[in-house]
């Protein structure tokens, strides 16, 4: 592939502008919102010759394929379906499950994203990558910049470095630092920031980065050619949301194209008590995110089951965010404390065979949840996103190596423009 077979347009003042494969706004000044991709080809189509998530290379925002790609696995449960009482339940799993013929290196769905985002990076480019990350996503870019010898920049609390798990040593183009303290993904987003606008690095994006959003989608993308139509429910627990938002963004096109559904599946998307701050946003009927003390976000987050769930500043009010996708989708946000969840994780693992993370055990306790309460109709058709599983599995199949930082600092007794210098340094 050397073309791009798309355009990137604004949602607000749609522009469109060709892409150079980092572009992340509009350059216009108006209120903040989400690029999005439109794509030459309107109609769904999958390449059956090709690998992973790259079998629907049409709706993704790339110039070339890299090696050994993973991709959704959806299958019906049968015995979970009956457990819960739903007839026309499936699973999107994300994992690690060979019987299943799902091979997530990592384990998680992350790896969707980190293969399109490098993708649409041009072959030709100078510089490094820089990616902030509660953990999951730290273990996909790190994975995969490994094998493509791509230049990149880890920043992570250090409670995510167990994550940092691979089967074989990480390559030197990969650096990972980790951050100590009274630390969370937020302090991680700020430092990646304040690097990322350095000469000799660039930023990955987070959800402004279209190919993260288009990479996730193709867990939608694989349910509906595995079952042939779109589902009427979509179950899953976010942390910044933008699995959520690209799940929508996907089931718009698919609408456009008239053979999958005449209406977008309903975003069920979830988080874990304490820490919800959409949650709360959502229920209290306001675009904007409440307020709320960061040092007490700070407590919460160490108190739930699920930690890649909490990112204290998520894209919920931008224009095309969480708040948007929601609405447009007559969705809904839900909750599940940490007893709900790992009781989820647990009736997964007795009902399937398999263990799954406890962030996809919040998607599956609020499904419960949900179906106990009547909030969804027991004959729908309802997709529930295993975002992340098998990993007790691939540490007893596969001897798994730790990844030892190549710095550490504590942000409580170091200046941003300190560390930045201790950052470049490693290069």
């Amino acid at each position: 592939m050397t073309l791009r077979q798309y355009k990137l347009k604004c949602q607000v003042c749609h522009t469109e502008f060709d892409d150079d494969g980092f572009m992340l706004e509009c350059r216009a000044e108006h209120e903040s919102t989400f690029l999005v991709t439109e794509y030459t080809n309107k109609q769904f189509e999958c390449n059956r010759h090709a690998e992973g998530i790259y079998r629907y290379r049409n709706w993704l925002p790339i110039l070339r394929t890299l090696p050994g790609a993973s991709g959704t696995v959806t299958y019906q449960s049968k015995r979970l379906s009956r457990i819960i009482g739903l007839p026309h339940l499936w699973i999107a799993y994300n994992g690690y499950w060979p019987e299943k013929g799902a091979t997530f290196g990592t384990t998680t769905f992350k790896e969707l994203e980190a293969y399109t985002v490098l993708s649409r990076i041009p072959e030709e480019r100078d510089g490094v990558l820089v990616v902030a990350s509660a953990g999951n996503t730290a273990a996909a870019f790190a994975h995969i910049c490994s094998q493509s010898k791509f230049p990149c920049l880890i920043i992570i609390p250090a409670s995510g470095l167990r994550r940092l798990q691979f089967r074989e040593p990480l390559d030197p183009c990969v650096k990972v630092v980790s951050l100590v303290g009274f630390v969370d993904y937020y302090d991680a987003i700020t430092l990646a920031s304040h690097i990322s606008k350095l000469d000799g690095f660039f930023p990955e994006g987070g959800a402004k980065n279209v190919a993260r959003r288009d990479g996730l989608g193709t867990a939608l993308l694989n349910a509906v050619e595995t079952i042939g139509q779109l589902p009427d429910y979509y179950f899953q627990a976010i942390g910044s949301g933008a699995g959520g938002i690209a799940v929508h963004e996907a089931a718009k096109r698919l609408v456009n194209d008239g053979r999958f559904g005449q209406r977008c599946p309903r975003l069920m998307l979830s988080q874990n008590l304490p820490f919800a701050p959409m949650y709360f946003s959502w229920k209290a009927k306001q675009r904007g995110l409440i307020n709320f003390d960061r040092d007490e976000g700070k407590k919460q987050i160490q108190q739930i089951a699920a930690h890649v769930l909490s990112n204290q500043q998520p894209p919920y009010s931008v224009r095309g965010g969480v708040f948007d996708v929601l609405n447009e989708s007559q969705g809904d946000m839900l909750v599940a404390d940490n007893c709900e969840t790992l009781d989820a994780v647990r009736l997964f693992r007795e009902s399937e065979g398999i263990d799954i993370d406890p962030a996809a055990g919040v998607a599956l306790a609020t499904l419960l949840k949900a179906v106990a309460s009547g909030q969804i109709d027991q004959k729908a058709l309802v997709l529930l996103n295993i975002t992340g599983g098998g990993w007790d599995r691939n540490r007893l199949d596969n001897r798994l190596i730790s990844v030892k930082p190549a710095l550490q600092i504590d942000m409580c007794e170091t200046a941003v423009e300190n560390m930045a210098d201790k950052v470049v340094g490693l290069y």
